[in-house]
């Protein structure tokens, strides 16, 4: 575990104001063009040009080529009601819900959400999940990293990573592949998926739009879909002669200065590449898919996250809120949450799985803890750490299984216990990334990619 907390700021250029440039009328910023929606340490853009450059000096090759989706659901999913049902539990822990049978001999899921019970055989259920942090940010921040956060966190700051997240370490070790960012947050980032010390060539690109609103577009990482390149180009052509007068008062610019220019056309390329824009751009997609995968948030985007990973997206985030039910949980969870759940997981393995994709993704579903197995007083379950499920499939994983169990009430694991560690020493060896390399952190101390986890040899 960290001895303290070390984070790095990136600042955005001298005499750029984000809160106060205004946009044209197709959306691009007349005094900033090529500045992304990408998150920093801090919380401030980086601009696209800076990103690219940083990122073109960090080297590394996977092993394999496996993509990431993380479907956090950010409040806490009640597993004891949906993934490690407990029917012979007294009804004050075993709820409302029954238990019915999916594909996977064995394996048993809630009622309601019957349509990933048919897609059983392309996961498996770690049952055995645990952790002993039960507050909301810190608990995220152990789970979308694999590190516990230390005293000196403070879960309010905007990112607060003290460790980079598994998108960020992606990223930085495996870099982009094709023309597209290798890490994406959508359709908003959480606050702990940010680099860290790792810096702004791992951070990620943010979308920060909802796939399911109409007219969606992607503010500041692509133009608008319906911006032609062209007008594209003038605005360029515009730009190239405001640098012509800056650099002009620059004559003694320095080498990082003339290397910038280069990473500025290549960002420009990225903005207008059709690969780009048709990896955002989701209308493309058959109308009966979308309605298949749910005219929500979660479902569209797990949508968006399969075409960014087909894109040659490296990792997608996708951080879907208002699963802390503490109160009304079975109503809550039966009308609303679940059957987003039921369409936005089951269509993503199926679609994977109907395009040969799924080999090469892995697809984790986790929240940052369980819920507790007592019902209160309000009809709902509280934060508990101390008994999680996590769903995980696709990359190399194999489906149909259960990793260890939980006593009889779903209270703590009964027997072997997996934790944050062992989940990111696991999807590392998915992705190709050992997981015994170490980083370096600012001051020059050791910062190990995974701390002590152990790769869950049971899925592989």
């Amino acid at each position: 575990m960290s001895t303290g907390r070390v984070s790095v700021g990136v600042v955005p250029p001298e005499g750029i104001d984000m809160n106060r440039a205004i946009r044209c009328c197709d959306g691009i910023r007349r005094r900033d063009l090529l500045r992304v929606g990408v998150g920093s340490v801090l919380g401030a853009s980086v601009s696209l040009p800076e990103m690219l450059m940083a990122a073109s000096a960090e080297s590394g090759r996977p092993a394999k080529d496996v993509s990431l989706i993380i479907l956090f659901l950010q409040g806490g999913l009640s597993t004891i009601d949906t993934l490690d049902m407990k029917p012979n539990a007294p009804k004050e822990f075993r709820g409302d819900f029954r238990p019915i049978d999916t594909v996977a001999p064995g394996v048993q899921v809630a009622e309601h959400i019957p349509l990933v019970a048919q897609q059983a055989d392309k996961f498996s259920l770690i049952r055995s999940f645990t952790h002993p942090n039960s507050n909301h940010g810190q608990a995220d921040h152990y789970m979308l990293t694999g590190y516990h956060p230390t005293p000196a966190f403070n879960s309010n700051m905007k990112p607060n990573n003290e460790r980079p997240a598994h998108g960020a370490v992606i990223s930085h070790k495996l870099g982009p592949k094709g023309s597209v960012p290798p890490y994406v947050c959508l359709p908003r980032m959480h606050n702990s998926t940010g680099p860290a010390f790792l810096g702004a060539s791992a951070a990620p690109f943010v979308v920060d739009a909802d796939p399911n609103s109409p007219g969606f577009a992607v503010p500041d990482l692509v133009p608008p879909i319906n911006v032609d390149a062209s007008r594209l180009d003038d605005r360029k052509q515009l730009l190239s002669q405001v640098d012509k007068y800056r650099k002009g008062a620059e004559a003694k610019a320095n080498t990082r200065a003339r290397t910038l220019s280069v990473f500025q056309n290549k960002a420009f390329d990225l903005m207008t590449s059709p690969e780009t824009k048709a990896a955002f751009d989701i209308e493309r997609e058959p109308k009966k898919l979308r309605d298949e995968y749910g005219r929500h948030a979660l479902g569209q985007s797990a949508l968006m996250a399969r075409r960014l990973v087909e894109a040659g997206v490296r990792c997608v985030t996708v951080n879907h809120n208002d699963w802390d039910t503490h109160y009304n949980n079975f109503r809550v969870l039966k009308n609303d949450l679940l059957p987003q759940f039921n369409t936005g997981v089951a269509t993503l393995f199926r679609d994977l799985a109907d395009r040969s994709m799924l080999e090469n993704t892995l697809v984790i579903v986790m929240g940052e803890f369980g819920r507790t197995p007592r019902v209160n007083k309000q009809a709902g379950r509280d934060h508990w750490g101390p008994s999680n499920t996590i769903l995980i499939g696709g990359g190399g994983v194999k489906g149909g299984r259960i990793v260890g169990r939980t006593n009889d009430k779903g209270e703590k694991p009964a027997g072997d216990r997996t934790g944050p560690e062992d989940l990111a020493a696991t999807l590392y060896r998915c992705v190709g990334i050992d997981s015994t390399e170490e980083f370096r952190m600012p001051d020059g101390r050791p910062a190990p990619i995974v701390n002590d986890g152990r790769v869950i040899s049971e899925l592989l």
